[in-house]
């Protein structure tokens, strides 16, 4: 199967032309994506009424691909509310339980930041990373070029497929070593991730002001790379059974249109989709 869908929920307003509380946004963005990635796991572990709520707004076989908390991929953005790195991890296990128990955990995204280069004491703590989540599925996704670099591609990919990861496959500007090239590798027979930043190169590596979200994703894809996505899709499903396609693209409300003009292209047709009213007029 070939899972398309957006980075959160909450930015996309040309979906929800129907909502009567911006509570529901879930609830409609299940009738058009079977699924989404949850980004507020990574500002915050949530707690469990978050996720209980999320898991009720969503249909049967709707799917989550949860971002690990920050603090557990050293962004350490604000300060970390926990006193040992154990006691991190456990509580986001425990978050992220309701949604396990209903089936619907695609997988946890471990994204480590750019600065986060290929070195002994880095895999060590991927190790660890692993063998804390226990047998959760876990994708990978790299922001240093250096993991790819022609000396450690081999190893890389070998490593993620020996310690258990799906490989988080990106799309995105290459603009120096904090972006990576799209490695079109399968890790894991089961699940392969690919996420789609956009390509405003101009835009990747613009200073951290209180607008670099905003001009970093900005970015809207054209039916021709849309049709190379396509290409890498295509190539990926050779080597894994489901692919998780993601569409972060959100600065300018463009990843839910591209996402809905992929799914067109792809000829997918999703069945267990929330039920979704009819504009009339």
């Amino acid at each position: 199967m070939i899972y398309v869908g957006v980075t959160g929920w909450g930015d996309h307003d040309s979906l929800y032309t129907h909502l009567s509380s911006k509570k529901d946004k879930l609830k409609e963005y299940g009738g058009h994506f079977p699924i989404v990635e949850v980004d507020a796991s990574f500002y915050a572990v949530q707690p469990l009424a978050n996720v209980k709520k999320w898991v009720r707004d969503t249909p049967s076989a709707f799917q989550f691909i949860v971002k690990a908390y920050q603090g557990m991929t050293g962004h350490q953005r604000g300060e970390i509310p926990f006193t040992t790195r154990e006691e991190m991890f456990s509580a986001f296990r425990d978050s992220i339980l309701p949604f396990k128990e209903h089936g619907k955990l695609a997988m946890i995204l471990f994204q480590f930041p750019p600065w986060f280069d290929c070195n002994k004491e880095n895999v060590d703590y991927i190790r660890y990373c692993r063998a804390e989540m226990g047998d959760l599925p876990l994708a990978l996704e790299f922001r240093n070029q250096s993991w790819f670099r022609p000396e450690y591609l081999d190893k890389t990919i070998s490593f993620m497929q020996k310690e258990g990861w799906i490989h988080s496959v990106c799309d995105e500007p290459q603009a120096g070593e904090g972006s990576v090239p799209a490695i079109l590798q399968a890790t894991d027979r089961d699940k392969t991730l690919l996420r789609l930043h956009g390509r405003n190169i101009h835009g990747w590596n613009k200073p951290n002001g209180g607008d670099w979200r905003e001009v970093r994703y900005l970015y809207r894809y054209n039916e021709e790379e849309l049709r190379q996505i396509k290409s890498y899709v295509e190539k990926l499903s050779g080597q894994s059974s489901d692919i998780y396609v993601l569409f972060n693209n959100n600065s300018g409300g463009d990843a839910a249109d591209n996402a809905k003009q992929f799914i067109d292209m792809m000829g997918l047709d999703y069945e267990g989709l929330a039920p979704r009213q009819l504009d009339l007029f």
